[in-house]
């Protein structure tokens, strides 16, 4: 690819510094990095019509894979981009590695022609899937996961039951909490922390954005509806 290519653009211009980061310290290249990969990820998951579960499997496997590996050594792009290709096989909604080229392709040449089947097109091709045995041997072949999708719609219908018909209409509390909830998967908070917790956290952060106040009781209202 031209352009970015499969590489961060401003990469020989950002410190790589290595480590933790530490509290109130400024995000690390690694941090910013896989923020915007993981943005390439979903912009692409939505181009390819690829379903809201996929495109999290495939975050998942990127945050995993590099769990174990540094981003000085592999190119996080393509990794990206062997990402979607398997998680596409794993959730069972096929995406031809073609389509995964070009649609990327696109991503950093804004309205370029689809590669032609040259040299170029076959070899990143077989990158991409050299790459998913690499994810695969790295992930010891765990490559199927809990997501926090299903916990949310039940949390959700759960916690709609209990509020006023007329508050809940006013505010838009479930568009809120699914975006909250995709936004974790730009960082490894959606490894660190169960389905469930992650879950209970977006629709919690939505309530309190509009207020919304559930009837009090013995418990709160996430242990009654989550049993944690």
């Amino acid at each position: 690819m031209e352009g970015p290519s499969c590489r961060v653009s401003a990469g020989a211009e950002e410190p790589r510094p290595s480590g933790r980061r530490d509290a109130g310290s400024e995000p690390t290249w690694d941090t910013k990095t896989h923020f915007r990969v993981c943005r390439f990820i979903m912009e692409t998951g939505v181009k390819l019509c690829m379903r809201s579960v996929p495109v999290a499997t495939a975050c998942v496997l990127y945050h995993r894979f590099f769990q174990r590996v540094t981003s000085r050594v592999y190119e996080p792009y393509l990794v990206a981009m062997s990402c979607l290709y398997l998680a596409g096989k794993v959730e069972e909604q096929h995406i031809r590695t073609r389509d995964i080229i070009n649609v990327s392709h696109r991503y950093f040449n804004k309205g370029s022609a689809p590669l032609e089947c040259d040299k170029e097109f076959w070899d990143l091709r077989d990158s991409v899937v050299h790459c998913e045995l690499l994810i695969l041997r790295q992930l010891n072949f765990h490559v199927s996961f809990e997501h926090p999708h299903k916990y949310l719609l039940h949390y959700l219908l759960s916690v709609k039951s209990l509020v006023n018909r007329h508050a809940w209409s006013r505010t838009p509390v479930a568009e809120t909490s699914w975006a909250l909830l995709r936004d974790c998967y730009h960082g490894d908070m959606c490894i660190r922390h169960t389905p469930q917790h992650i879950a209970v956290a977006a629709l919690y952060l939505a309530l309190s954005s509009y207020g919304v106040e559930l009837p009090a009781g013995e418990k709160e209202w996430w242990q009654v509806i989550s049993r944690l």
